[in-house]
Order: structure tokens, then sequence, then C-alpha cells
């Protein structure tokens, strides 16, 4: 959830299901909330993993059908993007 999205009613349901919002408050907020920005730093660098793994064809279109497979070519595609 970016900045964008962010609204109380939207911040309300997730609480209520358990979920921690780790998006920012605005810059303009009347009351603005606190936000964890080492864990949203976290999850950004978590979030850019995922679309550097969908450049690599064979992972998101899975081509593989057998699980073994595909979680063997995801290992490797991970390693790949780790030593760059």
């Amino acid at each position: 959830m970016d900045k964008g999205y962010e609204s109380f009613q939207m911040i309300v349901r997730l609480e209520k299901r358990g979920i921690i919002v780790l998006c920012p408050p605005r810059s303009n907020a009347i009351n603005p909330r606190k936000c964890d920005f080492f864990a949203y730093k976290e999850r950004h660098l978590v979030e850019c993993f995922f679309g550097k793994l969908k450049h690599y064809r064979r992972i998101f279109s899975r081509f593989d059908k057998k699980d073994i497979n595909f979680m063997s070519f995801l290992h490797f595609t991970s390693i790949m993007i780790m030593t760059r």
C-alpha cells in the first residue's frame, strides 16, 4: 500500500484484520500516524526483488508444471540476482 491509497477507512479495515500498515502518512496529513521506516524500507526491498524476478519469463509464466522444477529455477534466478 502506497501513500496514494492511504485512507482512514482502509487503515481501520486492515488493522481490524490484524494487518500491520507500513505505509508512511501523507505529507499533508492532519493527524499523521507513526510509521516504522525501517520496516517500510525492508518491504520495499522485497517488492523490488519480486519485480526483478518477474523479468525472467520462465518464472512469471510458470512453464514448469512440477513444483520441484519451478522451485529449483526460482532458487537459481534468486542467486543470479543476488550476485549481480
